[in-house]
């Protein structure tokens, strides 16, 4: 996996699923659905290079190795091909972890996501996102946010606040322009149409970051997927609103047994 040591959180038994953070994230995003589902599946959660636990990734590094990376780890735990879920950045690594490694993966749920930045939200967007970023990561440390705004419908779940501080604590700038720079760069639009998996569809009704249009587009494309919004939710659906999304999950998976 390019030489780098890769860390991951497994629980469970059953079935495996995958989880893939989001941008100024690691595996830790997923506690809920860890905790939630471990009982009916084995459950991993992984630190994408340059997060959490993981080794840092070279400077020239790009959604195909994220992807390849991944692809690496899901065949060296022995799951497979496996079901994939994903959270904003995260799915489009799933999407890139398609295109070039079809085969590691059963069925996906993309949540709350993006064929990237330019895919989905177009050229002018992306680089106003990534101008935003780089100008963030200029900031002093007191000043600094990694999460950006518009996570949350509202104010961010109080039982996640110290998970969420940790996980900033955490960032490392240099690793978060290196993912978001491959965000704003991607358009994975051509893979959608491609995709011959089952896939579930989780948004946010009150998504500031990544628009229901996203998410209309995505079933309009991905052929067969299945579209639930989560009333009064923001773009981090999984902290925000953990119940029902892990009910949405817990009964896609179920179906695929």
């Amino acid at each position: 996996m390019h030489g780098l040591r890769l860390a991951y959180r497994r629980t469970g038994h059953g079935p495996a699923v995958v989880f893939v953070h989001g941008g100024a994230e690691d595996g830790r995003a997923w506690t809920p659905q860890l905790d939630a589902l471990s009982r009916e599946f084995t459950v991993i959660a992984w630190d994408e290079p340059g997060a959490g636990r993981s080794e840092d990734m070279p400077d020239q590094f790009g959604l195909s190795d994220y992807a390849d990376c991944l692809a690496g780890m899901i065949r060296a735990l022995g799951v497979s091909p496996t079901s994939l879920v994903g959270l904003s950045w995260g799915t489009t690594v799933i999407l890139e972890l398609y295109r070039r490694h079809p085969a590691v993966i059963r069925s996906m749920v993309l949540a709350d996501g993006y064929a990237g930045w330019r895919g989905s939200l177009g050229a002018e967007e992306a680089d106003a996102r990534l101008a935003l970023v780089r100008a963030a990561l200029t900031e002093p440390a007191e000043a600094f946010d990694p999460t950006l705004p518009g996570l949350f419908a509202g104010d961010p779940p109080p039982p996640f606040v110290p998970l969420l501080n940790a996980m900033a604590a955490d960032v490392r700038r240099r690793s978060m322009l290196i993912a978001l720079t491959a965000m704003a760069r991607a358009d994975l639009t051509d893979v959608l149409p491609t995709v011959q998996v089952p896939t579930q569809l989780i948004w946010g009704a009150l998504d500031a970051r990544s628009p229901l249009s996203v998410a209309r587009e995505f079933e309009r494309r991905i052929p067969g997927a299945r579209l639930a919004v989560i009333p009064d939710c923001g773009h981090v659906s999984n902290l925000e609103a953990p119940h029902l999304f892990n009910e949405i999950v817990r009964g896609f998976l179920d179906s695929q047994r």
